[in-house]
């Protein structure tokens, strides 16, 4: 059988064709994920710079301004700095868990911001359950921070990823709890289907009016679970030296507060998604829904002004968290888990029992 020499070189166009097709398809896949890394990055270096501003007006003090225009790459250069700091191991630590740790910590959070609608048709998974998956990663966290705990093999490390642990449980079933009420109001589980059903009347339309005793324990809860004060019991200098952050130095060391700040981020990002209506203006959405839809230019300035504010209500949050940071004194160890198992647990059911109720009322 002869081949022609023209079949050879369509076979050979066809080959490459599908070659560049399988590349576009990994690069448009790709692309979405680096813009996201980017914008969290971005976001965690603008929150850092708002904590030691707000604290040093709190405490009536200058806060940095050296390290760039108003000190806004302060957190780079100490970044820079950790980066090129020794990385030392305990010696008769454990050495995988002891590396392990920050990674986990890490990476469970950045998976969280894959199912954040930040605006209109801007959200990276689009799943059924989005709130849940978030509930889901964040639960692993505190077993990095035991990991690491236990394999500093330091006994105030491993009381602090104890405390981790244990402050983790007490706080997840009341977060829980309030999710699934709000997912019961909007009969969805999806984030951007909960973000939706606030959109109808505005500002009135809101999960923070309709829920506000869930939003207050979710605030809280959030809180805690991000580790601050006044629930940094984990890490309390003047009980366990720095908890189970003791033996770290260098990068590792760094990696435990770029999760804390990815944590309080989407903590905040979803306090606004459940209760402060996401994208949603303080007018209903039937008044422009129909003017921006109009052509490409409408949609792109829709979920454009959508991310604004998003943000604006999220660094809202952060403001609220830092300023509680730096009011409130450090809980005791008793003092936390009788909060969050004999006063927010409670509570938060007793919202989930009526919430059924009156949706099953309304059917």
């Amino acid at each position: 059988m002869i081949i022609d020499t023209r079949e050879v070189q369509d076979i050979h166009s066809f080959y490459r064709l599908e070659s560049l097709k399988e590349i576009y398809g990994i690069i448009g896949m790709l692309l979405p994920i680096l813009i996201l890394v980017v914008g969290i990055t971005i976001g965690v270096l603008v929150i850092v710079w708002l904590e030691r501003e707000i604290s040093a007006g709190i405490q009536q003090r200058i806060g940095p301004e050296y390290a760039g225009p108003l000190g806004i790459l302060q957190a780079i250069a100490d970044g820079t700095k950790l980066i090129f700091k020794e990385n030392l191991l305990p010696a008769r630590g454990d050495g995988r868990l002891f590396i392990i740790g920050p990674s986990i910590a890490v990476i469970s959070i950045f998976v969280s911001y894959s199912v954040i609608p930040f605006s209109y048709h801007l959200v990276l998974s689009d799943i059924n359950i989005g709130v849940f998956l978030w509930i889901a990663f964040s639960s692993i966290v505190p077993i990095g921070l035991l990991m690491s705990g236990y394999g500093s093999n330091n006994k105030y490390s491993f009381l602090g990823g104890l405390r981790a642990a244990a402050q983790s449980i007490s706080y997840e079933i009341p977060l829980t709890l309030c999710v699934l009420s709000i997912s019961l109001l909007s009969n969805s589980s999806s984030t951007v289907d909960i973000v939706e059903a606030q959109s109808k009347y505005g500002f009135l339309g809101w999960n923070l009016w309709r829920q506000p005793i869930g939003f207050i324990i979710f605030l809280i809860s959030s809180l805690a679970e991000c580790e601050r004060l006044p629930f940094d019991l984990p890490e309390a200098e003047e009980e366990l030296v720095a908890g189970y952050q003791t033996e770290y130095s260098g990068i590792k060391f760094g990696l435990f507060y770029v999760a804390s700040y990815l944590n309080l981020l989407v903590s905040s990002l979803f306090v606004t998604i459940l209760y402060l209506g996401g994208w949603n203006i303080f007018i209903p959405s039937v008044f422009f829904s129909d003017l921006v839809e109009i052509n490409k230019v409408g949609r792109v300035f829709r979920m454009t002004i959508g991310i604004f504010i998003t943000l604006a209500k999220t660094y809202l949050v952060v403001f609220i968290s830092i300023t509680t940071r730096w009011a409130l004194p450090r809980l005791r160890m008793d003092q936390l888990l009788n909060l969050g198992w004999k006063f927010l647990l409670p509570i938060s059911l007793g919202n989930l029992l009526l919430t059924t109720s009156s949706q099953l009322l309304s059917l």
